[in-house]
């Protein structure tokens, strides 16, 4: 008697990631250790390099269909460069896009960023694993209200 194979079950889909450093910035070691740490728990990553404009993130959020765009910035420039692309994207008709910032950021700022729709906002030696459950668990909410 030939054994009953059981049905494949469809992945869950992959989470598209967009990680980006809008503005002048010239230090991305903490962005490429994030870029890696995203792909190796499964999710597809597109990273904009440097000098990526704000307007850019946002052109290329919407052309690449992201579900989460991930910024980080060390210069200081969190309180104008995340509020703009947050601000294009909404524009652009990406309103369910998650946006996590992250960086050099005062606490006094964490709030204000997260009034305008940008979550996480994590320093440096925020553990990996904490940024991708964040990222992994707002997506899921999101897509269960989606569902409902």
């Amino acid at each position: 008697m030939p054994s009953r194979k059981k049905p494949i079950s469809k992945p869950a889909q992959r989470i598209r990631i967009l990680v980006a450093k809008p503005g002048l910035d010239g230090h991305d070691r903490g962005a490429l250790i994030l870029t890696r740490a995203f792909r190796d728990a499964g999710m597809e990553v597109i990273y904009t390099g440097f000098l990526a404009t704000p307007e850019q993130v946002a052109q290329m959020a919407i052309d690449e269909d992201v579900d989460v765009v991930a910024m980080s910035l060390l210069n200081g420039a969190h309180m104008t460069a995340f509020p703009k692309v947050a601000k294009l994207i909404r524009e652009k008709g990406g309103g369910e896009i998650l946006l996590v910032g992250g960086g050099i950021i005062p606490d006094e700022d964490k709030p204000l960023l997260e009034k305008q729709g940008i979550t996480g906002n994590f320093g440096p030696g925020t553990p990996l694993k904490t940024i991708i459950e964040h990222v992994e668990s707002v997506v899921s909410e999101r897509d269960s209200k989606k569902k409902r």
